[in-house]
């Protein structure tokens, strides 16, 4: 089958399009781990950018703006223009993450990683083949999101080691539950094109889908990281 049938296909452009999204995906989490380590190796990079508060501000303040760009100007704004901002995403979040090479030991990170690539994938597939709607999680995750921040945001005052245990247990469970509403809602993206769909929004839809899945998998990366961190304090 071509391309143009692929696109008038609702369920060949499906497939097609998951397979998309997850090398986007992996592209972009190649991306940044490259990125982050090559970092880490550098001490005087490290102090020039890592180190730096103004220039980690600025890479701060880059990273939400190119999420704020991906997420509500794709529709106009050219397909290889959003391929090249997500993986400049990817690269901003490299240097963010550059710091953890020096906060946590390489087992710990590796056991992270694998941790949540588990947990991410059975999340991802159950989204994409499950039949039960997920869409009415809508309300209940953004509330758990609003309440995780909230936690976060109070335990930075109170530095309580038992809340920040539970927080990164909350962190999994809701960044998981996030996987997989976000997988089922790039399927249900594609269904409601119908019998078409251009090849510019094909492609912007499965850089769109990415950066949620992107998102997604940091997360959870990070809060069974310190999950494990708190494992080795005991």
């Amino acid at each position: 089958m071509n391309n143009t049938g692929v696109l008038q296909d609702v369920q060949a452009r499906e497939s097609t399009l998951l397979r998309n999204v997850y090398l986007y995906l992996i592209g972009g989490l190649a991306l940044t781990a490259i990125v982050s380590f090559a970092l880490s190796q550098s001490e005087s990079l490290m102090r020039l950018i890592v180190l730096n508060p103004i220039a980690m501000m600025i890479v701060v303040i880059a990273q939400f703006a190119v999420v704020m760009v991906i997420s509500g100007r794709t529709e106009g704004m050219k397909a290889s223009t959003a391929v090249l901002t997500f993986f400049l995403y990817a690269i901003l979040t490299g240097i963010t993450f550059s710091i953890l090479f020096i906060a946590y030991a390489p087992e710990a990170m590796a056991k992270a990683f694998i941790s949540a690539a588990s947990v991410f994938v059975g999340a991802s597939i159950y989204g994409a083949f499950s039949k039960k709607n997920v869409r009415s999680w809508a309300r209940y995750l953004f509330m758990g999101l609003f309440g995780l921040v909230i936690a976060s945001f109070l335990n930075m005052f109170f530095f309580s080691t038992m809340m920040d245990f539970m927080i990164c247990i909350a962190g999994v469970v809701l960044f998981t539950a996030l996987t997989v509403w976000d997988t089922n809602k790039i399927v249900a993206m594609n269904r409601e094109y119908g019998g078409y769909i251009s090849q510019a929004d094909y492609t912007k839809l499965g850089i769109l889908g990415a950066l949620d899945l992107y998102l997604d998998f940091i997360n959870i990366f990070l809060y069974i990281l310190r999950l494990f961190a708190h494992g080795n304090r005991d």
